[in-house]
């Protein structure tokens, strides 16, 4: 990203709105949100490193709310929300931390969330797991603050392997859901 150039047109954008960039409460504005821009779509340059693996098996692996945050890719408005990962190893499993970076490299972008589901599950399967269920529930404020103005929740889901035998999915959605509105303390 060329930070210099997003200054220039967030300092632009000022100016369309009706603003003066000079005044105190703008002058440093398009630096805050060069700097942010950066932080916030720096998705597009990480790698989840889910090459880091442990020699381990379980019938089941569940990562619960997994908290995150990205941008609208018809608005530019931001959605947030839980992202809830599940997953059959096939003898080895990932650390958790392994698949909060998963979460943030595809959230931090722009797009829509049936798409970052779907990108999550694709990578995590592609690492040789037998299944993989990605369920994502999310607010968007592109929703509730223009529009429709409507506070209704979006959730998606993605099915890979073994979570796709109807059987198999029915169980395991059954655990994500329950243990997702489990507190444990």
């Amino acid at each position: 990203m060329n930070e210099e150039r997003v200054k220039k047109l967030i300092r632009e954008l000022i100016i369309e709105v009706g603003e003066d960039p000079t005044r105190e409460g703008l002058r440093e504005t398009p630096e805050r949100i060069a700097s942010m821009y950066k932080e916030i779509f720096a998705g597009y340059d990480s790698d989840s490193e889910l090459s880091v693996q442990f020699s381990e098996d379980s019938d089941a692996v569940i990562a619960r709310n997994i908290q995150f945050y990205s941008m609208c890719e018809h608005h530019m408005l931001p959605f947030f929300g839980k992202i809830h990962i599940a997953y059959s190893p096939n003898g080895r499993v990932f650390g958790i931390s392994k698949l909060v970076r998963l979460v943030e490299k595809y959230s931090k972008r722009l797009q829509i969330q049936e798409r970052l589901t779907k990108n999550i599950a694709d990578e995590l399967y592609a690492q040789g797991v037998k299944g993989v269920v990605v369920l994502a529930d999310a607010e968007h404020l592109c929703m509730k603050m223009r529009g429709v103005r409507n506070d209704a929740m979006l959730s998606s889901i993605a099915f890979r392997g073994i979570y796709e035998n109807k059987d198999e999915k029915e169980g395991i959605m059954t655990l994500i859901r329950k243990r997702a509105s489990d507190s444990l303390f």
